[in-house]
């Protein structure tokens, strides 16, 4: 049976996306591990998440941390989950959803706060308090935040194709570490076919500094440094986002890869090395037109190692020298020394 209901939904004009992360037990305990910036999304997908939350006033932040916890109290929640919310430019706030599971972009807070996500969820499904010192979340136990963190999806679509998804058989692959560098990761590596029929996501990149200015740069190093042959991927793109001067002063938006054409401008990857080493084996099997001379049944001889006293001492060198001359005495003969 048809019904003439409908539901009106208040238009919201260019939003910060905001989740808080939630931590409660089975005993009635709850807290809060602070806030993430999702607002880097395109077709409301999270592409670039941030922690915390920078350019948010720390009255909207207070408010948002007060409105999570009061919805998972109201339900009694159990366990990690996250509480995401829209804010307006004028720092109205909306509610969206609970998302009641570990979410892609928990590494952020993982890394400014210092706190295992995945193991605290563990110890409150076998029943422990926050309060313990298994987990040592309870009001006793101080949380801290330490810096800025960034987490970068890389993923096999083409931004020059609406994002599309591509798949084939990677090539070559070469990623990021570092000083502050986190990697997650499946199974990629040289050779690995990548299939239409999955997520696209290759891997997660993350960087933490004591500023977000800083822990863009060393996310831009760290995606430089990433080599993905055989497949499209939007790397160059993440870079053109980690670089803009709007997303580096916190005033990205949901809109914000929409209102930013030229994120989607850049200098294609010639692959140079690949080409070459293509071109070398290709010519060693098939010859090349341009390679007039092709020696015909090179014979390689196999070096012989002189014989030698292999229990004899090393010979006298300049450290031998030092010892006996001392550091004048040594500096004197080298200067008096006629060999190159």
């Amino acid at each position: 049976m048809s019904r003439p209901a409908c539901f009106l939904e208040k238009f919201v004009e260019r939003p910060k996306h905001i989740e808080v992360q939630i931590v409660a037990d089975s005993h009635g305990n709850i807290t809060h591990l602070f806030e993430r910036d999702c607002s880097v999304q395109r077709r409301f997908q999270k592409v670039v998440e941030v922690a915390p939350a920078f350019g948010l006033a720390d009255k909207v932040k207070q408010q948002l941390y007060k409105y999570a916890l009061r919805i998972c109290k109201a339900v009694n929640y159990n366990n990690v989950g996250t509480v995401e919310f829209l804010v307006d430019p004028a720092g109205e706030i909306y509610f969206i959803e609970v998302n009641p599971r570990i979410q892609v972009e928990h590494t952020v807070t993982e890394m400014i706060t210092g706190i295992d996500l995945i193991k605290t969820q563990i110890y409150i499904a076998a029943g422990f308090e926050l309060s313990d010192d298994e987990i040592a979340l309870g009001p006793e136990h101080p949380r801290y935040q330490i810096g800025f963190a960034i987490q970068c999806r890389i993923t096999t679509e083409d931004p020059d194709n609406d994002f599309k998804p591509d798949y084939g058989i990677i090539s070559a692959y070469r990623s990021a570490d570092g000083f502050g560098i986190r990697l997650d990761q499946g199974s990629v590596y040289t050779g690995v076919r990548i299939s239409p029929f999955f997520d696209s996501m290759l891997v997660k990149v993350s960087a933490h500094s004591t500023s977000l200015p800083k822990a863009a740069m060393k996310m831009s190093r760290a995606l430089d440094e990433f080599r993905i042959r055989g497949v499209k991927h939007n790397v160059q793109f993440l870079q053109n986002i980690i670089n803009h001067e709007t997303f580096r002063k916190g005033e990205a938006t949901v809109d914000f890869i929409k209102e930013h054409p030229e994120l989607f401008q850049y200098k294609p990857r010639r692959d140079r090395a690949t080409k070459l080493l293509r071109f070398i084996g290709e010519t060693i099997v098939n010859g090349n037109p341009d390679v007039k001379v092709k020696i015909q049944d090179k014979v390689f001889e196999k070096p012989v190692v002189p014989d030698f006293d292999r229990t004899a001492a090393y010979p006298k060198g300049t450290k031998n020298l030092l010892t006996e001359l001392g550091p004048e005495g040594l500096a004197t003969w080298l200067k008096n020394e006629k060999k190159i």
